[in-house]
């Protein structure tokens, strides 16, 4: 089978967001940024913790049934042969698509930060 890419990381008990450096040329007047938890990430950290465990759930129904197919007390006869062929190329059907839907998850929490600039108070037009 595959090996799982690295999951997205839940904020932990405890974590703090990066350190402001007081020479932040981007900062408005020389102000500190605060910062918060990125929304976005959190997302990909709620769907990877929905989808994980629906793959692991398909994935352990249909070894279940392959040992069992594979067998010979439960099914002896030619076309087992040919069920079992069959159930083959399922499991790396699913093992390929488990790996692409993590994969994609894993790939999209690499590319977004974890924390956010806090959004400023003050008024803006047209809002």
């Amino acid at each position: 089978m595959y090996a799982d890419p690295p999951a997205p990381q839940p904020l932990q008990p405890g974590e703090t967001p990066p350190a402001s450096s007081p020479a932040d040329p981007f900062s408005p007047d020389g102000q500190s940024t605060t910062w918060r938890f990125n929304p976005e990430y959190q997302k990909l950290v709620d769907l990877w913790q929905q989808a994980q465990p629906l793959l692991e759930g398909l994935t352990g129904s249909l070894d279940k049934a392959y040992q069992m197919a594979r067998s010979r007390d439960v099914w002896d006869a030619p076309v087992a042969e040919r069920y079992v062929q069959d159930m083959t190329e399922w499991r790396t059907r699913l093992g390929m698509y488990r790996q692409a839907v993590l994969t994609a998850i894993s790939d999209e929490a690499a590319d977004t930060p974890r924390w956010i600039p806090a959004a400023a108070t003050a008024p803006h037009a047209y809002s």
